[in-house]
């Protein structure tokens, strides 16, 4: 699960035989019996997303380097034209007709189709190194969205097709069912076992800094009583860790908030303060955050609890239930700003939180809980 374990690379685009290589994932019976298809949003893979568009499935496309989520549901508008959907197909089109699907969305991927550098016969796959692919499909895992029996498809070129050591294959690594090429259609039949979820250990501070909704599955995993310790929490990486934090810290002009917060943030607890003065609001003394869409199952312990999970502990909290939302309150506006990064994504009785720094939506009639 480690992100940039090599140089970066780029799926490869190839012109000629491309669209035979996508048009022909309609004569699989996989395809044929999906209803829900995740393509992914490399421009090889176009030709496909137009496909499952054309064949009226639902067509789901993970979200730009997953920092705003996991899948956008693509959309078309109502009478689409062929033009429409092809225009749908692409990333401008991703963009303009994607509706987000959040944990809560409860989906149920058919068929994943992945863009690759390099596959092999047996089904061994490189991709761009940074390790996006095996992610989306081990949190697909984690979300019940996949099964071991869901297929997976890489389109390439023939040349992309070769030998590959499986010695280079890590536990966490992807592996395809079906090759589909100009020239031909290559069922692996591969029997190494796909990643069964989320491999915590191997899944940094820095990692979920960049995937908020990271976060969210790895607290949802937490409450089962599944192991969750990072790798920067394991003893035995303890000391190199710190060491590359204090390096980090000792660059010069190095003043971004940190992703992960340190010993002292995550012991902070919450204490007692008087009710905001509105003077103070964004003044950069007391900066407010505002949580919505909080479910009426949901109880003030149970938001507190996250925010010590996600290490967005405020100076008080101000509870209400009633009206489904919250009010935060941190020591300036920075701290304020690093909660709401940490906390994006984050989910709660199966709805997705709404975090945002306040405006001006307090009330006079608020309650104020504080432990």
């Amino acid at each position: 699960m480690q992100m940039n374990a090599f140089p970066s690379l780029l799926i490869p685009f190839f012109t000629q035989g491309s669209h035979q290589a996508c048009c022909s994932i309609k004569e699989l019976d996989a395809f044929s019996r999906a209803s829900v298809i995740k393509v992914d949003p490399d421009k090889p893979l176009e030709g496909v997303r137009l496909a499952v568009l054309q064949a009226r499935k639902t067509l789901l496309v993970p979200t730009p380097r997953l920092r705003s989520g996991l899948f956008n549901r693509i959309v078309p508008p109502s009478g689409a034209t062929k033009e429409i959907l092809r225009i749908c197909a692409t990333s401008q089109g991703i963009k303009e007709y994607s509706v987000p699907v959040g944990l809560d969305g409860k989906v149920r991927v058919d068929l994943v189709v992945v863009g690759s550098v390099a596959v092999s016969e047996k089904g061994w796959r490189i991709g761009k190194g940074e390790g996006y692919a095996d992610m989306e499909y081990a949190m697909m895992v984690s979300m019940g969205a996949v099964k071991e029996e869901t297929p997976v498809v890489t389109i390439v070129h023939d040349c992309q097709v070769l030998d590959i050591a499986e010695e280079l294959l890590d536990d966490h690594d992807l592996t395809v069912d079906y090759i589909l090429t100009p020239t031909r259609t290559i069922k692996t039949n591969c029997k190494r076992p796909k990643p069964q979820g989320i491999i915590w250990h191997k899944v940094s501070y820095e990692m979920l800094a960049k995937i908020p909704i990271l976060k969210s599955l790895r607290y949802k995993e937490k409450q089962t009583g599944k192991d969750v310790t990072l790798q920067d929490e394991h003893p035995d990486l303890a000391n190199a860790n710190k060491s590359a934090a204090l390096n980090e810290k000792a660059r010069p002009g190095n003043t971004r908030p940190q992703a992960a917060m340190g010993s002292a943030q995550m012991g902070q607890q919450y204490v007692e303060s008087d009710s905001l003065s509105p003077r103070l609001e964004g003044s950069g003394t007391i900066t407010t955050v505002y949580v919505g869409n909080i479910p009426p199952s949901v109880r003030v312990s149970e938001l507190k609890y996250a925010l010590r999970e996600f290490h967005a502990t405020p100076l008080k909290v101000n509870w209400q239930g009633a009206q489904h939302r919250a009010f935060l309150d941190y020591k300036d506006k920075a701290a304020a700003e690093s909660a709401v990064s940490s906390l994006k994504g984050l989910s709660l009785g199966g709805n997705t939180l709404r975090v945002e720094l306040a405006k001006n939506q307090r009330n006079k009639g608020q309650v104020e809980i504080n432990s």
